[in-house]
């Protein structure tokens, strides 16, 4: 007997979607055809509805340890089970102390077990100092490292050169791979300071602080030290063009490196950031309509990698306390919960993009690229049972009523999608469903692996 069966669901594979049963037995899949004979304990029907591997969002910030008042392993976890995503990659920042230390990792672990309703895995970071914990943290089981090369506005401080070239070397001897915050320090604190001095604080000129050019050469500079030192990279929140095409010829000269980018640089222009105001407010900032267009075709052409959210919540008070000197807000867009469906709506209705590319994007890559595939990933026999039921049918307007995460602001708040995640499935337990919302009792389990060259 199967302890769950998904009934006739229109199920996407990696490269054809299929309409099928999905048998479930301690937390795998067992089977996937046609009229399942097998009876099961439990039924979920999806006909007429779409069947996908839960999302893997490997960029969040839940802010634990000290800081839950800003979100928590509570309220994200769930947010992530409501927006269909089953495993989660935490940041090292914005929690106290950071994840820059074994004994840092472990607190963390402690609290996520805890908390977390879906599966996570902890990211470590590398900061000036800590080189000599690096290998503690690799052991102890983080998914990989993270590194600033600009200010991160936490007491998680950037990796000056010296920093990240030493940094890389050991991550190579790790078998581990480096995400890179790549934006150019010292050119953003010039153009910062000019703005200062005088007195020009809007939201422009928050925008003529970071420019494209700056994200351009960290990447170059970054791309340099990762062929010198062999180090396998992935670039998060990759907002540009420019910078997606200095990744892809480096990968085409046989460079370990990937990229991500957010569904916000898909969805939003610089236009929306001034009509929306500061909940809006990102490091990188939304670009121009032509740069959000170009990267749609990144997407078409597959040279972006993976979708993560970069999910970084904080109080409201944070937001709005310094509305007339942008500097002072903080830089952080809350949308886990939106990611899947931000990038099936706007990717796969809207702008034709296969919903198996779609789930290459969310799901397989992150699964390959950070050694959980096939494990998770991709809807196979002898995976995790990790699944989303959508329907394609519905509408559904965001508002603050809808949001789970702690703090209800969001970019997308008023966004309608044309989607709706009806159930979310973590190792073969519904940790979600749309009538009754988030069950918690279900806990998350770490992941951990090694990674793999896309």
């Amino acid at each position: 007997m199967y302890d769950l069966i998904i009934r006739d669901g229109s199920v996407v594979l990696e490269d054809e979607i299929v309409k099928a049963d999905i048998g479930i037995k301690k937390g795998k899949i067992a089977e996937i055809v046609q009229g399942v004979s097998t009876p099961a304990k439990k039924y979920v029907d999806a006909k007429g509805k779409y069947v996908l591997p839960g999302m893997i969002d490997i960029h969040v910030h839940f802010d634990e340890p000290s800081r839950d008042h800003w979100e928590g392993f509570d309220y994200g976890s769930a947010s992530m089970a409501a927006g269909g995503c089953t495993t989660y990659f935490d940041m090292p920042l914005n929690g106290v102390p950071p994840t820059v230390t074994e004994a840092a990792l472990w607190e963390k672990k402690k609290l996520a077990d805890q908390k977390s309703v879906v599966d996570y895995g902890l990211w470590g970071g590398v900061v000036p100092g800590n080189k000599e914990e690096l290998a503690k943290m690799a052991h102890s089981g983080v998914i990989g490292f993270k590194a600033f090369m600009s200010e991160a506005g936490s007491e998680f401080d950037f990796s000056d050169d010296l920093t990240l070239y030493e940094g890389m070397k050991e991550i190579a001897k790790l078998n581990k791979v480096l995400a890179l915050h790549a934006e150019r320090n010292d050119l953003i604190q010039k153009l910062e300071q000019a703005k200062q001095k005088q007195k020009q604080t809007a939201i422009k000129d928050y925008l003529e602080t970071r420019p494209v050019v700056a994200e351009v050469n960290a990447v170059k500079q970054a791309l340099e030290y990762g062929e010198e030192t062999g180090c396998p990279l992935h670039f998060v929140h990759i907002s540009s063009y420019e910078a997606v095409q200095l990744i892809t010829e480096a990968k085409k000269n046989g460079m370990n490196v990937t990229l991500e980018t957010c569904p916000h640089y898909l969805l939003f222009t610089e236009e929306d950031f001034e009509e929306i105001g500061v909940t809006a407010k990102c490091a990188p900032p939304l670009r121009s309509r032509s740069q959000k267009e170009k990267l749609w075709a990144c997407i078409q052409s597959e040279e972006v990698d993976m979708i993560s959210s970069d999910h970084s919540p904080c109080p409201i008070e944070l937001k709005t306390a310094h509305q007339n000197d942008l500097f002072k807000v903080w830089g952080g867009i809350s949308g886990g919960q939106y990611s899947l469906q931000a990038m099936i709506s706007e990717g796969a209705i809207t702008r034709g993009i296969s919903l198996s590319h779609i789930s290459k994007l969310v799901s397989t890559n992150p699964a390959k690229r950070f050694g959980l595939y096939p494990k998770k990933g991709s809807i196979l026999l002898g995976s995790d049972a990790d699944l989303v039921i959508v329907d394609l049918d519905q509408t559904e307007k965001v508002t603050k009523e809808g949001m789970v995460f702690k703090h209800k602001h969001s970019i997308y708040e008023g966004t309608v999608f044309n989607s709706v995640i009806l159930t979310t499935i973590n190792r073969g337990t519904i940790v979600y469903n749309k009538e009754e919302g988030v069950f918690p009792l279900h806990k998350g389990q770490m992941v951990n692996g090694e990674y793999v060259k896309l």
